[in-house]
């Protein structure tokens, strides 16, 4: 099965296979494996390969085999049409304007898909991701609790 890939004009974003992502998981220091969901890493466990709302996107420069960060949608469509994206961009490739690439490509995804809102959390602290949900067009909603993050600022994009 060819992996599936979405490209941009500057990023390649590989969806990794369920082993791939419990591989990825394992390979965490302690300290930031607490940071990812059990519940996803549990719907990943469960899946099959090329599950885009399952599994995690790898993102590389187009031409290069180098990782920059990731990407996943936190879970598949709720029964309102609503999906969380998440990302991250690794600190040596940060402030060159991928994270923003990396969304747009991710919102795009879940719109062709029949998605009619991304939603996306980020600490109310972190003014990279706050900067990135405004060029990619998200308005904010006000703070939540999430379950897992703890107080987060709430922002949406509807199709």
């Amino acid at each position: 099965m060819e992996p599936f890939v979405v490209t941009t004009p500057r990023l390649e974003l590989r969806l990794k296979t369920p082993a791939e992502v419990l591989a990825w998981v394992d390979s965490l220091p302690p300290e930031v494996r607490v940071e990812v969901s059990p519940v996803w890493v549990e719907r990943a466990r469960t899946t099959t390969p090329g599950d885009v709302w399952s599994l995690s996107f790898t993102v590389t420069e187009r031409g290069s085999v180098a990782e920059i960060g990731g990407c996943a949608f936190k879970g598949p469509p709720d029964a309102d049409g609503m999906v969380e994206v998440a990302y991250g961009v690794d600190e040596p490739h940060q402030r060159k304007g991928y994270a923003t690439e990396l969304t747009e490509a991710m919102v795009a995804l879940a719109f062709g898909r029949g998605v009619r809102v991304v939603r996306a959390h980020t600490k109310p602290d972190n003014t990279a991701s706050l900067r990135v949900m405004e060029k990619c067009g998200f308005r904010p909603l006000g703070l939540v609790i999430d379950p897992e993050d703890g107080e987060v600022l709430r922002f949406e994009r509807m199709r």
